[in-house]
């Protein structure tokens, strides 16, 4: 059974751009494995559970093979398998994020000119 350091195997993955940024991330308490905490040292192989917390609904997938070598996408994406209970979460938090109002909606005038700057500072007494 392959095993690979885990910031190399999310080097390998793409989740992270290289592997400083994925231990980095490892240190922060980021990245679980098996819901642990994991050293950039900790070994994974194929059947591990890798959370890994980059956007609001954390990565949950699982490892189904190891690469030393960052290849292409199509190839990095076979390294993992995601979740269904991480798929189901992401899409209800895209759908919330898409039914939520916008906030920009809410100001209706705007930033004030510098005219209405100079109005204010006037009533003001400024």
């Amino acid at each position: 059974m392959e095993k690979l350091r885990l910031d190399k195997w999310l080097w390998a993955a793409r989740f992270y751009k290289t592997r400083s940024l994925a231990v980095q991330e490892i240190g922060k308490g980021r990245v679980l494995v098996n819901d642990q905490t994991a050293k950039p040292s900790r070994e994974v192989a194929a059947g591990d559970i890798v959370t890994v917390r980059k956007e609001d609904p954390p990565i949950q997938v699982r490892v189904c093979g190891v690469s030393s070598v960052r290849g292409p996408a199509p190839v990095a994406r076979q390294l993992y398998e995601e979740t269904a209970d991480s798929i189901s979460a992401r899409e209800q938090a895209a759908e919330m994020r898409r039914l939520a109002p916008e906030p920009a909606q809410e100001i209706a005038a705007g930033r004030p000119t510098k005219r209405d700057r100079r109005l204010i500072d006037f009533l003001r007494g400024k």
